[in-house]
Protein backbone atom coordinates (compact mmCIF):
# COMPACT_ATOMS: atom_id res chain seq x y z
CA UNK A 1 0.00 0.00 0.00
CA UNK A 2 1.31 3.19 -0.89
CA UNK A 3 -0.17 6.46 0.70
CA UNK A 4 0.47 10.02 -0.46
CA UNK A 5 0.16 12.54 2.60
CA UNK A 6 -0.48 16.87 2.86
CA UNK A 7 1.53 18.02 5.48
CA UNK A 8 0.43 20.72 7.34
CA UNK A 9 -2.40 19.72 9.54
CA UNK A 10 -2.59 16.43 8.38
CA UNK A 11 1.01 14.59 9.29
CA UNK A 12 1.72 17.47 12.27
CA UNK A 13 -0.53 20.17 13.99
CA UNK A 14 0.85 23.04 12.19
CA UNK A 15 -2.31 25.19 12.44
CA UNK A 16 -2.24 26.12 15.89
CA UNK A 17 1.30 27.77 15.02
CA UNK A 18 -0.02 29.69 12.30
CA UNK A 19 -3.36 31.24 13.72
CA UNK A 20 -1.30 32.86 16.06
CA UNK A 21 1.57 34.10 13.02
CA UNK A 22 -1.52 35.00 11.18
CA UNK A 23 -3.46 36.88 14.18
CA UNK A 24 0.35 38.33 15.26
CA UNK A 25 0.49 39.42 11.72
CA UNK A 26 -3.29 41.17 11.43
CA UNK A 27 -2.40 43.04 14.58
CA UNK A 28 -5.95 43.23 15.85
CA UNK A 29 -8.57 40.64 17.93
CA UNK A 30 -9.51 38.77 14.87
CA UNK A 31 -11.02 35.21 17.02
CA UNK A 32 -9.09 32.42 16.47
CA UNK A 33 -11.14 29.93 15.36
CA UNK A 34 -12.37 32.27 12.34
CA UNK A 35 -8.80 32.89 11.78
CA UNK A 36 -8.83 29.25 11.23
CA UNK A 37 -11.26 28.22 9.24
CA UNK A 38 -10.36 30.68 6.64
CA UNK A 39 -6.48 28.95 6.82
CA UNK A 40 -8.30 25.68 6.28
CA UNK A 41 -9.74 26.72 2.74
CA UNK A 42 -6.40 28.29 1.60
CA UNK A 43 -3.53 30.29 2.75
CA UNK A 44 -4.33 32.60 -0.28
CA UNK A 45 -8.17 32.55 0.41
CA UNK A 46 -7.22 33.94 4.11
CA UNK A 47 -4.78 36.38 2.84
CA UNK A 48 -7.59 37.55 -0.25
CA UNK A 49 -10.21 37.76 3.16
CA UNK A 50 -8.69 39.66 5.27
CA UNK A 51 -7.22 41.75 2.63
CA UNK A 52 -3.83 40.93 3.34
CA UNK A 53 -0.90 43.55 1.58
CA UNK A 54 2.14 42.06 0.33
CA UNK A 55 4.46 43.21 2.71
CA UNK A 56 2.28 41.50 5.31
CA UNK A 57 2.52 38.37 3.32
CA UNK A 58 6.02 38.54 3.69
CA UNK A 59 5.79 39.32 7.14
CA UNK A 60 3.87 36.47 7.89
CA UNK A 61 6.50 34.30 5.49
CA UNK A 62 9.25 35.72 7.91
CA UNK A 63 7.19 34.95 10.91
CA UNK A 64 6.61 31.10 9.45
CA UNK A 65 10.79 30.61 8.93
CA UNK A 66 11.40 31.18 12.72
CA UNK A 67 9.59 28.56 13.57
CA UNK A 68 11.77 25.37 14.65
CA UNK A 69 10.82 21.56 13.80
CA UNK A 70 9.61 20.88 17.78
CA UNK A 71 6.91 23.62 17.58
CA UNK A 72 5.16 21.26 14.82
CA UNK A 73 3.22 18.59 16.86
CA UNK A 74 3.33 15.23 14.97
CA UNK A 75 -0.25 13.38 15.58
CA UNK A 76 -0.58 10.74 17.42
CA UNK A 77 -0.96 7.30 15.83
CA UNK A 78 0.33 8.79 13.23
CA UNK A 79 3.77 6.24 12.86
CA UNK A 80 1.20 3.15 12.94
CA UNK A 81 0.02 4.40 9.83
CA UNK A 82 3.40 5.36 8.37
CA UNK A 83 4.09 1.74 8.94
CA UNK A 84 1.47 0.07 7.25
CA UNK A 85 2.29 1.67 3.42
CA UNK A 86 5.33 0.47 1.56
CA UNK A 87 5.89 3.69 0.55
CA UNK A 88 4.38 7.39 1.85
CA UNK A 89 4.91 10.44 -0.21
CA UNK A 90 4.18 14.29 0.95
CA UNK A 91 2.63 16.71 -1.46
CA UNK A 92 2.84 20.08 0.12
CA UNK A 93 2.45 23.97 -0.71
CA UNK A 94 5.41 24.55 2.53
CA UNK A 95 9.10 23.65 1.83
CA UNK A 96 10.87 20.52 1.74
CA UNK A 97 13.41 21.64 3.99
CA UNK A 98 10.62 22.84 6.66
CA UNK A 99 8.80 18.87 6.31
CA UNK A 100 11.86 17.37 6.24
CA UNK A 101 13.54 19.16 9.22
CA UNK A 102 10.08 18.41 10.94
CA UNK A 103 10.15 15.00 9.72
CA UNK A 104 13.69 14.06 11.12
CA UNK A 105 13.21 15.85 14.87
CA UNK A 106 9.96 13.47 15.35
CA UNK A 107 11.98 10.59 13.84
CA UNK A 108 9.68 10.06 10.91
CA UNK A 109 12.04 10.54 7.86
CA UNK A 110 12.80 6.99 7.23
CA UNK A 111 9.21 6.74 6.50
CA UNK A 112 8.94 8.78 3.45
CA UNK A 113 9.78 7.96 -0.12
CA UNK A 114 9.45 11.44 -1.87
CA UNK A 115 8.49 14.43 -0.77
CA UNK A 116 7.16 17.40 -3.15
CA UNK A 117 6.97 20.75 -1.77
CA UNK A 118 7.29 24.60 -2.99
CA UNK A 119 10.60 24.26 -4.68
CA UNK A 120 9.52 21.49 -6.51
CA UNK A 121 7.51 24.49 -8.66
CA UNK A 122 4.76 22.25 -9.35
CA UNK A 123 1.35 24.18 -9.47
CA UNK A 124 -0.61 24.58 -6.12
CA UNK A 125 -3.02 22.44 -5.16
CA UNK A 126 -5.61 21.53 -6.06
CA UNK A 127 -4.11 20.91 -9.75
CA UNK A 128 -3.11 17.35 -9.92
CA UNK A 129 0.20 17.47 -11.54
CA UNK A 130 2.54 16.93 -8.47
CA UNK A 131 0.49 13.59 -8.14
CA UNK A 132 0.84 13.03 -11.47
CA UNK A 133 4.20 13.33 -11.09
CA UNK A 134 4.35 10.41 -8.99
CA UNK A 135 1.76 8.16 -10.65
CA UNK A 136 4.80 8.20 -13.21
CA UNK A 137 6.65 5.57 -11.02
CA UNK A 138 4.27 4.53 -7.97
CA UNK A 139 0.78 3.44 -7.44
CA UNK A 140 -0.90 5.40 -4.78
CA UNK A 141 -3.69 3.58 -2.68
CA UNK A 142 -4.83 6.51 -0.40
CA UNK A 143 -4.51 10.27 -0.20
CA UNK A 144 -4.70 11.56 3.08
CA UNK A 145 -5.56 15.13 3.93
CA UNK A 146 -7.37 17.78 6.21
CA UNK A 147 -8.70 20.11 3.33
CA UNK A 148 -11.03 19.67 0.47
CA UNK A 149 -7.88 21.25 -2.00
CA UNK A 150 -5.64 18.13 -1.22
CA UNK A 151 -8.68 15.26 -2.04
CA UNK A 152 -9.51 17.09 -4.93
CA UNK A 153 -6.67 15.69 -7.40
CA UNK A 154 -7.08 12.49 -5.94
CA UNK A 155 -11.11 12.15 -6.81
CA UNK A 156 -10.11 13.81 -10.38
CA UNK A 157 -7.13 10.46 -10.70
CA UNK A 158 -9.58 7.91 -9.48
CA UNK A 159 -7.74 7.92 -6.26
CA UNK A 160 -9.40 6.47 -2.97
CA UNK A 161 -9.37 9.46 -0.41
CA UNK A 162 -9.59 9.93 3.34
CA UNK A 163 -9.99 13.60 5.51
CA UNK A 164 -8.26 13.84 8.13
CA UNK A 165 -10.38 16.12 11.13
CA UNK A 166 -12.73 17.30 8.67
CA UNK A 167 -15.84 15.94 8.69
CA UNK A 168 -17.51 18.80 6.40
CA UNK A 169 -15.88 17.29 3.32
CA UNK A 170 -17.86 15.45 1.01
CA UNK A 171 -17.54 12.46 -0.92
CA UNK A 172 -14.47 11.20 0.35
CA UNK A 173 -13.79 7.23 0.87
CA UNK A 174 -13.24 7.60 4.33
CA UNK A 175 -13.40 10.69 7.61
CA UNK A 176 -11.29 9.86 10.48
CA UNK A 177 -10.74 11.94 13.43
CA UNK A 178 -7.63 10.12 14.76
CA UNK A 179 -4.89 8.07 12.92
CA UNK A 180 -6.00 5.36 15.44
CA UNK A 181 -9.46 5.09 13.26
CA UNK A 182 -7.12 5.04 10.20
CA UNK A 183 -4.82 1.97 11.36
CA UNK A 184 -7.80 0.07 12.23
CA UNK A 185 -9.50 1.07 8.33
CA UNK A 186 -6.04 -0.19 7.18
CA UNK A 187 -5.15 -2.81 8.84
CA UNK A 188 -8.41 -5.09 8.36
CA UNK A 189 -8.33 -4.15 4.62
CA UNK A 190 -4.27 -5.26 4.29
Amino acid sequence: MNILWDFDGTLVDSYRLFVKLFKKMLGDDTPEDEILSHLKVSFGHAFDHYGVTDEQKNDFYSLERELEPADFEKFEGLEDVLKLAEHNFVVTHNSREVVNNVLQHHNLGQYFTKIIGREDEFPRKPDAAAYKHLLKDYDIDLVVGDRELDLLPAKELGIPTCSFQAPNIEEVDFHVDSYHELYEILRDKG
